[in-house]
């Protein structure tokens, strides 16, 4: 198979889909795989390393949607990208469509076979290609937070771990996922005050028994929300519905009650967001005020630390998409029912449930399609 790694062009996004490594692997095992000029510079790998792990190098993100049958990226395509795809092509990355119409849309039209890496999901019900990016976005978090804090970033002037004598900041974290067990690893680490809320009582019951008394943990309700919203100084949204979009826990009527310069920092939000003033912005402006609060949405967050990003992302990608390759995508999903979760969108048709119910749109089960 021809597999083709274009240069990722959202905004400051300098992860990219292949590592030299990852690239090793697919041309040991008889695969040609075309990189975009310049693709990994972003991530610290130059050309060089890619001819030496064997790929060939291409001038343009034409010549690697003509040539490929495979597109491995990391980010959604950009409207751009999406008119190059072709039908019967395999788009493997990130897409993140339940709040997405028009990319859902557009990926209907080209015909591709379209496969998520945020809806692969192991029968124990985990996501074993978000968890890399969710690992880095939920550490990132309360470094972010800690960050904004700062009155020159906009935040009430506080410092998260306090000093002797002055308390720290209180950070609530909304989700026990794997975004909110990394983002309360770094904001215990950091001295803070944290506060972490889940419906799942298991969940809640893990975080005690590691942390003990060190982390308070709260049921998720309306009543506890408020309670610990308005006594925060950072707000981390880390709710996920996979393959849905995310409900609102913190709303518009609540922001006048939370202390003035507070910060909410969002992870959620490439999902729709957990707050409801939330919107995606970027690392070039990536943050704006709501009733006195300090909003974060950037929804490419690992995106700022490409290396670690792209590194721990092929350690989980790179197994799925050998598969593909080695197999071709329909033998690959009838073998393995967690990649088969993965595939969103198929010849013109939505075969993800939970994005058709999104938008409204008609849903077709896969095995339909493959039948």
């Amino acid at each position: 198979m021809v597999i083709g790694v274009p240069k990722e062009i959202k905004n400051n996004e300098f992860r990219v889909g292949l590592t030299p490594g990852s690239v090793r692997e697919f041309v040991s095992a008889g695969h040609t795989v075309l990189v975009e000029q310049s693709a990994g510079v972003g991530s610290s790998f130059p050309d060089e390393m890619y001819v030496a792990a064997g790929a060939q190098i291409v001038a343009t993100a034409d010549e690697v949607f003509e040539r490929a049958e495979m597109i491995v990226k990391v980010k959604e395509p950009q409207a751009v990208e999406i008119a190059r795809l072709r039908p019967g092509q395999i788009l493997y990355t990130y897409l993140h469509l339940a709040p997405d119409l028009p990319q859902t849309e557009g990926l209907v039209k080209s015909g591709a076979v379209c496969i998520a890496y945020e809806t692969v999901e192991l029968a124990n019900g985990t996501l074993p290609l978000l968890a890399p990016m969710s690992e880095v976005a939920g550490r990132m978090a309360a470094v972010v937070g800690a960050e904004y804090l700062q009155k020159p970033r906009g935040g009430r002037g506080v410092l998260i771990g306090g000093v002797p004598g002055v308390l720290p900041a209180n950070v609530v974290i909304l989700g026990a996922g794997v975004v909110g067990i990394n983002a309360l690893y770094m904001a215990v680490g950091m001295g803070a005050n944290v506060t972490v809320m889940d419906v799942n009582l298991d969940r809640l019951r893990y975080i005690d028994e590691l942390w003990g008394n060190r982390v308070r943990t709260l049921y998720s309700n309306a009543h506890n929300i408020e309670e610990a919203v308005y006594a925060a100084d950072l707000v981390i949204g880390a709710v996920l519905l996979p393959g849905a979009r995310t409900p609102w826990l913190v709303t518009k009527d609540m922001l006048p009650n939370m202390k003035p310069g507070s910060v909410v920092v969002d992870v959620s939000v490439d999902q729709g967001g957990c707050i409801e003033t939330t919107k995606p912005t970027t690392h070039a402006d990536p943050t704006y005020f709501v009733d006195g609060v300090l909003h974060y949405g950037v929804a490419n967050m690992p995106g700022a630390v490409p290396n670690t990003s792209t590194l721990a992302l092929n350690n989980a990608t790179l197994r799925y998409g050998l598969a593909l390759a080695n197999k071709g995508w329909r033998q690959a999903v009838i073998d393995d029912a967690a990649l088969a979760k993965g595939v969103n969108v198929l010849d013109g048709k939505v075969t993800y449930k939970p994005v058709a119910d999104a938008h409204g749109m008609d849903y077709t089960p896969l095995e339909e399609l493959l039948a």
